[in-house]
């Protein structure tokens, strides 16, 4: 994980353990649209196993876009419920999704559904406003590419 950010999501406490680790890749794929947007295209997801275990074998991992990968940003989880946190940040992101196909080592066509075209640091900001319980004011807006205060009645993904 050399080069990434590590955020702590709560400060651990006597008594805690940690619960699994939010990490943010960037893949290293010459698949066109990977590459065109490189800065902008993240996987964003949460892992109970270590990040540098998750990732190994990268390139044979249709949901890591068959290519290596680089670990932009992990955030250490502590007595958090990590599968609700995930699909959380999956629906503050969720309309900024991928929308990519690419063919397994065996042929078959898979879609991927964890990468998402956001910059780094909106991620940052989102992970803060969950860690402050803010995030509810907020949602994403794909056009200002920012988290902005959300419009009464409006609804993420």
């Amino acid at each position: 994980m050399q080069g990434a950010r590590r955020l702590l999501l709560n400060a651990p406490e006597e008594g805690d353990s940690t619960t699994g680790t939010i990490y943010v890749l960037r893949s290293k794929s010459d698949y066109p649209m990977v590459a065109e947007n490189r800065e902008l295209v993240h996987k964003i997801g949460v892992t109970t196993l270590g990040v540098d275990k998750w990732i190994a074998g990268a390139q044979l991992q249709p949901t890591l876009l068959m290519a290596a990968v680089e670990v932009v940003a992990t955030y250490e989880l502590y007595n958090i419920n990590q599968t609700r946190l995930e699909n959380l940040i999956h629906r503050i992101f969720g309309i900024a999704q991928l929308d990519i196909e690419i063919p397994d080592r065996f042929g078959r066509c898979v879609k991927p559904r964890e990468w998402f075209l956001v910059l780094q640091f909106v991620i940052d900001e989102a992970v803060r406003r969950i860690k402050d319980g803010t995030i509810s004011g907020y949602a994403y807006d794909p056009h200002q590419a920012l988290l902005a205060p959300r419009q009464q009645g409006t609804l993420t993904k």
